[in-house]
């Protein structure tokens, strides 16, 4: 009897422990699992390069502020812009290479159907490639409406440091600068108001 009290408590301590530990270990195995599991909702990596389509929430993208994404290994641009550089954009044609957009290449036809000039499917949200239509360098962004060292004239817009190429806020490429045509337009339509698809055109939408 005495070692048979001296035993219990030992092997109960133990089951618990044990019982406990497979219920920790358990748990972080189904954790791991699930890590895959999750990620499979969202397109995979050779999904994206193929064309698989980008959603993006735009709700909270604010005046002058610029949402970058990718889609089929490019990056996307998506920028609110201000009434002072939507005002600005008409002034700008006789500076400009192909200010109507008539370069099919470069925009679908409804965006172009939509407004030549602001090149967007709303006049705030302009949606452009973040590659320059030179050699593909990334363009830095300057939405300021103000005297910069390319441009004293500046309306704002983007600016290619490589090879001094600039583009208007709607993509548009200013005359005698290196790249050849404006900025590309990816496909893309609105799900809602504060839902862009980008890769799928609106009559694509389900």
């Amino acid at each position: 009897m005495a070692n048979d009290e001296v035993k219990a408590p030992v092997n109960t301590g133990r089951r618990r422990f044990l019982t406990a530990t497979t219920a920790v270990v358990g748990a972080v195995g189904a954790g791991f699992a699930a890590v895959p599991f999750i990620k499979s909702w969202n397109p995979s990596a050779r999904a994206k390069l193929a064309g698989a389509p980008v959603v993006a929430d735009i709700s909270g993208l604010q005046e002058g502020q610029r949402l970058i994404l990718e889609w089929r290994g490019q990056p996307i641009w998506i920028v609110k812009r201000s009434k002072a550089v939507l005002d600005a954009l008409p002034t700008l044609d006789s500076r400009l290479r192909d200010p109507d957009s008539e370069n099919a290449d470069q925009q679908p036809e409804y965006v172009r159907k939509a407004n030549p000039k602001l090149r967007s499917l709303r006049p705030e949200i302009s949606v452009l490639v973040g590659l320059c239509t030179h050699l593909g360098c990334s363009p830095e962004m300057a939405a300021e409406i103000k005297p910069e060292p390319y441009d004293p004239e500046w309306k704002g817009g983007y600016f290619c440091p490589c090879h001094k190429s600039r583009f208007d806020m709607a993509g548009r490429v200013f005359q005698g600068v290196p790249a050849p045509s404006n900025l590309v337009v990816p496909p893309h339509h609105y799900a809602d108001d504060n839902t862009i698809v980008i890769g799928v055109d609106p009559e694509g939408a389900a």
